[in-house]
Parts: C-alpha cells; structure tokens; sequence
C-alpha cells in the first residue's frame, strides 16, 4: 500500500469514528435525527482529500512525522485537523450545491434534494424543496461546528501554544476567505452584464483565488505547517507553493465544469455554463467573440440550456483558445509552485510536488 493511500485510509477511519461518536451523544434525540447523521457519513466517504493530504504534508515539511507505523499522539492531532478541513469542506459542498441549485454531486442527488425525496417519501405535509433545503442548510451548519471542535482538539495536543494559536489563525482567516469569496462568486452571477475585459478577469480571479483556490491548497498547508511550528520562511515556501497550487486546482475545476466527463465528475457536463459560472476561462473566451457570437454567448450562459445548446457554447470556447490558454496558466502555475520549493527538504518538496501534480492533472 502507497503512502497515499495509507493516509487516504487513515483520514477516512478518523472521518467515520468522529461521525460515529458525535451520533452517541446526540442519541437521546431519537431515531429521527438518524436520516440527518446518516447522511453526514455518506458525505464524508470517499472523495479526493486533497486539503487533509496537503496538510498532512504541511505538516511534515516542517517536523519529522511516521506515518507508516501505529497512529500516535501526535500523528492523530495531526489526523485531527486533516479532518477538520475535510469536514469545513464537506460544509462548504453542501451549502455550495443549495446555492447554486445543483441536482448532483459525486453522481448521486446533491444533500438537498435528497431530503426532499425523503419527505416526498414519508408524506410529510408542506413543501418538499424547502424541506431539502433547510435539511442541507442544517447538515452544513453542523459539519461546520464538528469542523471547529476538531481544530480545537488537533491545536490542544499542538507542542507548542504559539503554534495553535499559529494554526488557528489560519483556520479563521479559511474560513472568513471563503464565506466572502463565495459571495463575490454569487454576486457575479447576479450582475447584469460582465465588465471590461481587464474588470471582468481581475474579478472572476478574485472569486477563483478566495472561494476555492486559497482554501484548496495554501490554507491546508499553512495549518499543518504551524501545528509542527514551522518559521516564517518556512510558512513563505509552503505559501508559495500552495498558492499556485490552488490556482491550478481551481482552474482545472473550472476546465471540468465546462468539460468534464459526468461519468467521472458525477456532475452534468456543461454544468457551469447552465449555472451561468463568469470564470476566468468563460471571460477568456468572451474576449476572444466577435461582437454578435458574444452577445449570443452572454444571452445563453445561464439559462436553461438543452444538450445542443451546452455543446455549442462549449464548441465556441473551445474554438476561441480559451481552453488552450487556461491549459497555459496551469502548467505555469505548477511551475511557479515548484520554484518556491528551495526552502524545503528534498523528501517534502518531492512529496508536494507529486501531490500538486495529481491536483492539477485530475479529471474529476
């Protein structure tokens, strides 16, 4: 077994005894609570892990940490806040999916519309969409509050209270950045009309680097980082790194939201495009339109579109070099990361260095 895999493993085992213990204290509600902590763990099980692998590395680009051996102390505080951002991750999918009224996720219904088949199911009485609603909302908020608890346990078993208070900030500013990028990213979608070019990419980047990139890559590395007290270089180099990182993670997200398989991504393809999502490679593509393609392309982008439709706006930006200029941005992305990795050890800048790879190489 590769040491990713192991680690994978491992967080995953975590997942399910924190799930697992939160549902013995929360028993004296009774069984109608059950639907909500079930689908707590059907949520965490699987998926990427992406933000706990990167913090896991954070981690031990600064402090020697065994990971092949029994789950230690400190290898468990370590799990700890690993999970933490898997948790705040989850939260954040959840809440995501209700705003952005998507039917999927990871192939399956998204949390609120299965919670308005399970009161279609029971016959309760009012109206099943808001019932699935409220349920994902709720769902969310709890995740959120086992998130912080987690980060409380992982930043009390740190050695140091400096690197918890360290850790802990970081954990906060996340989480600030992304409630605000995730309403810039709403916003966006309201306007009535995109800026100027230069406007127009300078906001839909501002949206990719605060909603997802920061929190992806940088924010996962900086916790681990501070939790084994990195120093101020140090937490420049894992900064660094993880920034590009998360630029590429997300710009690979976007070129998937376009174009992505449903089969692998478990979400309709062309689905941003329904979702009318300005960014950076639907601005990059615009840019390129002769005036009237443009304006067909900004009166389709958000509606309801049918399957020819969602090919024709994805034949344009494939035909305007959007897709081949984002491709650009993410191998120079990758480059820059590994550039900012001098003032690592040989063995942890390998080991984000193939973690960055698979991050921006993925097909789902």
């Amino acid at each position: 077994m590769d040491e990713t895999t192991r680690l994978a493993g491992l967080i995953q085992e975590r997942l399910n005894d924190i799930i697992d213990s939160h549902r013995a204290e929360l028993e004296p509600l009774g069984p109608d609570a059950a639907p909500l902590l079930d689908e707590a763990k059907d949520f965490l099980t699987g998926g990427k892990r992406f933000r706990a692998l990167f913090a896991v590395h954070g981690y031990r680009a600064v402090r020697p940490l065994d990971i092949a051996g029994p789950v230690t102390a400190e290898f468990g505080a370590v799990l700890d806040a690993a999970c933490a951002l898997e948790l705040f991750h989850a939260a954040a999918l959840i809440h995501d999916d209700v705003i952005d009224r998507s039917d999927t996720r990871r192939g399956r219904p998204a949390v609120h519309k299965r919670f308005a088949g399970l009161h279609g199911e029971h016959g309760h009485r009012g109206a099943p969409e808001h019932f699935g609603i409220s349920s994902a909302i709720l769902l969310g908020d709890l995740l959120q509050s086992w998130s912080d608890e987690l980060m409380n346990r992982a930043c009390d078993a740190a050695a140091e209270p400096a690197f918890a208070r360290a850790a802990r900030a970081h954990f906060n500013r996340m989480r600030s950045e992304v409630a605000v990028g995730q309403y810039l990213d709403v916003l966006e979608e309201q306007r009535s009309s995109f800026a100027e070019h230069a406007e127009q990419l300078d906001r839909s980047t501002r949206v990719l680097v605060y909603k997802s990139a920061k929190y992806s890559v940088e924010a996962p590395l900086l916790i681990g980082g501070a939790l084994a007290g990195a120093s101020t270089e140090q937490e420049a180099a894992l900064a660094g790194f993880g920034l590009p990182v998360g630029v590429a993670f997300q710009l690979r997200d976007d070129l998937l939201g376009v174009f992505g398989d449903e089969e692998l991504t478990g979400k309709p393809s062309g689905d941003d495009l329904v979702e009318g999502k300005r960014t950076v490679l639907v601005t990059l593509a615009r840019e390129a339109l002769p005036v009237t393609q443009r304006r067909i392309f900004d009166d389709l982008l958000g509606t309801d579109l049918d399957a020819e439709q969602v090919y024709m706006l994805q034949r344009t930006i494939r035909d305007s070099g959007a897709e081949q200029q984002v491709e650009q941005m993410i191998t120079r992305n990758i480059d820059r990361a590994h550039r900012a990795l001098s003032d690592l050890d040989g063995a942890a800048a390998e080991r984000l260095s193939a973690l960055a790879g698979r991050a921006a190489s993925r097909d789902a």
